[in-house]
C-alpha cells in the first residue's frame, strides 16, 4: 500500500497546524510551503475550504485518497450522521486505535509497530493498519515491542489516558464502544467533508 513518505513538516505547514502529533514547533508555520515563497494571504473558495478540510482529515490519519474514498462511500451506507461515521470507521483503524490507547507517541510509529507484527487482535497477530477494529477486540502488544524505548517510556506513564471508548492495562486494551464525537479530537468540520463529495 502506497503512503506519503516526503517531508511531514511540509504538510502540517499547508494545514497550519502539527498534523502528526510530534509536538513540534511549525517552521514559518504562517507561510505555506511553496518554492517562491509567501504570495500573502489568499481567500479560499467555498470549494478550497470544503478540500482543504478533507486533505486535513486524510492527512491527520494517514490513508491514501483511494482510501479516504472508500471509507466515506462506505459511511454513506451506515445509518446517522455521513460526517460522523466517517470518523468513527477512522478512529476504529488498528493503528489509530494502537495510538489511542497510548502505546505509541504518534499515528506513525502505531502504524509501524502493527506493519511489522507487534500487535495482535485476540489470539491472532495482524500486521494490516487498516484492519477495522469491532466493539470487544482486545489489542495488545508483543512482548519485544513493549521493551522499545518509546513504547516502555508510555507504558510506564500513568498519566498516559485512553479515551473513553477504550480501556488499557498495561500492553493491553479493549474497544469498549464505538467512539462518539464528542471523543474524537480530530479538529476538522466533517460537514465541510461531506458538502465536498456531496457537489
Amino acid at each position: 500500500m502506497s503512503r506519503y513518505t516526503g517531508p511531514k513538516n511540509r504538510l502540517s505547514r499547508r494545514e497550519g497546524f502539527d498534523l502528526f502529533g510530534k509536538g513540534n514547533k511549525l517552521r514559518r508555520s504562517s507561510v505555506p510551503p511553496g518554492q517562491h515563497g509567501p504570495k500573502g494571504a489568499k481567500r479560499l473558495s467555498d470549494y478550497g475550504l470544503r478540500l482543504r478540510e478533507k486533505q486535513k482529515l486524510k492527512r491527520i490519519y494517514g490513508v491514501t485518497e483511494r482510501q479516504f474514498q472508500k471509507y466515506f462511500a462506505q459511511a454513506t451506507k451506515v445509518r446517522g450522521k455521513t460526517g460522523e461515521v466517517l470518523l468513527q470507521i477512522l478512529e476504529t483503524r488498528l493503528d489509530n486505535i494502537v495510538y489511542r490507547l497510548g502505546f505509541t507517541p504518534t499515528r506513525t510509529m502505531a502504524r509501524q509497530l502493527t506493519s511489522h507484527g507487534h500487535v495482535r487482535v485476540g489470539d491472532s497477530p495482524v500486521s494490516i493498519p487498516s484492519y477495522q477494529g469491532k466493539v470487544g477486540d482486545i489489542v495488545t502488544l508483543s512482548p519485544k515491542s513493549a521493551k522499545i524505548p518509546a513504547v516502555q517510556f508510555r507504558l510506564d506513564n500513568s498519566e498516559i489516558h485512553p479515551p473513553a471508548w477504550l480501556e488499557r492495562q498495561a500492553a493491553a486494551g479493549i474497544v469498549l464502544s464505538l467512539p462518539k464525537r464528542s471523543q474524537i479530537d480530530a479538529p476538522v468540520d466533517e460537514q465541510l467533508i461531506v458538502e465536498f463529495y456531496a457537489r
